[in-house]
């Protein structure tokens, strides 16, 4: 079995993002941070690597209680794909490694 799985989305952070994504039409940049406990330069950083594959996109609003843009990100078509596809073979991963088990004596 080949253990293969979109090493985009893989990283800890890029997980958190695109599950936060997917369950909203955008999240502001500032939420996203909080939520993943780390600074700006680290959202942004796996926020870009994200941008680059084309799983996220950005856009810039104002609200009417700030006049001050925010950064939104939202998950695209492809990075929705991506994220299913990815928890498809997860899963995969995990069911096969379930039926491939035996069960062993205890030690002790």
């Amino acid at each position: 079995m080949s253990i293969e799985v979109d090493q985009v989305i893989h990283a800890p952070n890029r997980l958190a993002i695109c599950a936060m994504l997917s369950g909203a039409s955008a999240v502001e940049f500032g939420v996203i941070r909080d939520e993943l406990d780390v600074s700006d330069s680290v959202a942004s950083k796996h926020l870009k690597v994200l941008v680059d594959a084309g799983y996220v996109t950005f856009e810039s609003r104002t609200t009417e209680t700030s006049r001050r843009p925010r950064t939104w990100a939202s998950l695209t078509p492809v990075g929705r794909d991506a994220l299913t596809e990815y928890v498809k073979r997860l899963q995969q991963i995990i069911q096969t490694g379930a039926q491939g088990q035996t069960a062993q004596p205890s030690a002790g």
